[in-house]
């Protein structure tokens, strides 16, 4: 039971997080927005760690710095592929595949139930798929190109949440500090990129979006601190519960985003999300059952 609530209040909460990145990005820069909601989470993290006791180990820092790395590189492969589309087809693969790597992982681990537990499984497992569909008029079939960077996309968030889950129990916080400033540290070599190459281009060498950046900024620490909530829910949750029940059930995290824009912004649900929506609840009870 501790398990299922843990799981969908980090889905809730991580899609809360992407809802007002989201906003941020409308009014400055997706890149400048991603590096200032990691860069808010990273000094939540710090400071937040220090109140909560751990051990350091090598283990501790390597598997939180893989962590970060593997999902660091998910996300721009995410937005890769998304850029190429159709979103229709490659976010819901996305999705699926960052839900199926670690179940099959705890699985193998011999993370196992009755009937029920796999029935529900699969409920969530298809849930993701209708959750995270984005409808689009005419979508074509997806290029070979976006597909495979989907494919890859979803493996590596999917491997994020395995990493975490092998940590130390008794190593607090100190995984998801490594996995911030791995992941952070990435994000700013790739603002460092993007100005080289405007400079070389002999383009002004600003980012686009820096004038706005000051009215996000108040979205953009939201976005930061929601997201660190999420990450120490999360965490705690595969410390006291099953890798493959947080992992289907953090993967539903679009179903928070899509709350807010339809309370906040009155953006239109889309039936086949709704089905999606569902479909989440009923496997949510049979797995707290």
């Amino acid at each position: 039971m501790l398990t299922v609530f843990l799981g969908l209040t980090g889905a809730l909460t991580y899609g809360a997080a992407d809802f007002f990145g989201g906003l941020a990005s409308r009014r400055s820069s997706t890149l400048l927005t991603t590096a200032g909601v990691a860069l808010v989470g990273l000094v939540g993290l710090l400071v937040t760690s220090i109140f909560v006791p751990a051990t350091s180990t090598a283990s501790a820092w390597l598997l939180g710095g893989a962590s970060g790395l593997a999902g660091a590189l998910g996300i721009g492969l995410l937005y890769g592929s998304l850029a190429i589309g159709p979103m229709s087809i490659l976010s819901p693969t996305t999705a699926f595949l960052s839900a199926l790597v670690p179940v099959s992982i705890g699985l193998w681990q011999g993370e196992s139930g009755g009937g029920t537990f796999f029935f529900a499984l699969g409920l969530a497992l298809l849930a993701i798929i209708f959750v995270g569909f984005v409808p689009e008029d005419g979508a074509v079939r997806p290029r070979p190109v976006g597909l495979v960077m989907a494919v890859a996309s979803g493996t590596l968030i999917g491997l994020t949440i395995v990493l975490l889950d092998a940590t130390p129990g008794d190593s607090g916080l100190i995984p998801l500090v490594a996995n911030r400033v791995v992941s952070t540290t990435a994000l700013a070599l790739a603002v460092g990129v993007v100005l080289i190459v405007r400079w070389r281009k002999a383009l002004v060498p600003r980012l686009p979006g820096v004038t706005e950046l000051r009215s996000a900024w108040g979205m953009i620490v939201a976005a930061g601190l929601l997201d660190v909530l999420a990450n120490v829910v999360v965490l705690y949750g595969l410390r006291v519960g099953s890798l493959t029940v947080m992992a289907v059930l953090v993967a539903l995290y679009p179903a928070g985003t899509i709350a807010l824009a339809g309370l906040w912004l009155k953006e239109r649900v889309a039936t086949i999300q709704w089905v999606g929506l569902v479909l989440a609840l009923l496997a949510s009870a049979l797995l707290a059952l």
